[in-house]
């Protein structure tokens, strides 16, 4: 099951201030399918160079680990997308923060994020589309059935939101529509 701590601690502070972001990874696909634990959350962020200083503002106070500022803007400056973490301290809880840099599945997703809530908390997921898209290509890159079976459940429980066209196109792109059948076929226990 996530914790509400990972909403509380990661996302509060981001709506806050003004930078788009939508939540992927576990979380995303626990939101869309199965609960399940995890210890992380998955975060695509609109951030420019100029917004770092606002970024870290938001996650200062000691109980969070925050790269420098010049890490941060270095990563924001990568075109192909950068990535760093933000720790709490006390509970090692982690947000796993990838820029969308130039990605263009990224920057279709971030456009068509959802607005939820979540235990009385607004935040911004990604589409459907987008949370399969990736647990396809973390699939294929480590072989783990914990992607099938995300991606399965998703599908049973929230495949009525499924924008089955656009998916289409991307598993197309991304060369990824074997991968997809796989995981439509595939039974969790």
């Amino acid at each position: 099951m996530t914790t509400p701590d990972l909403i509380g601690l990661f996302i509060e502070p981001l709506e806050r201030i003004d930078v788009q972001y939508m939540i992927t990874g576990g979380v995303a696909s626990v939101i869309y399918g199965d609960p399940r634990f995890t210890r992380d959350i998955d975060v695509v962020l609109a951030l420019e160079q100029s917004d770092v200083p606002e970024l870290q503002a938001a996650f200062q106070g000691g109980d969070f680990y925050v790269p420098p500022q010049e890490s941060m803007v270095n990563e924001a400056a990568r075109t192909g997308g950068g990535h760093f973490n933000i720790i709490h301290r006390d509970t090692a809880l982690r947000a796993d923060i990838y820029l969308v840099g130039n990605d263009p599945l990224h920057a279709w997703a971030l456009q068509r994020r959802r607005r939820i809530e979540l235990e009385s908390t607004p935040i911004w997921v990604a589409p459907l589309e987008y949370v399969i898209l990736r647990k396809l290509q973390y699939y294929q890159s480590s072989e783990s059935d914990r992607h099938l079976r995300d991606i399965a459940m998703m599908l049973r429980i929230s495949g009525d939101l499924l924008n089955e066209p656009a998916l289409q196109i991307w598993l197309s792109r991304l060369n990824l529509a074997g991968p997809y059948l796989h995981a439509q076929r595939y039974s969790p226990s």
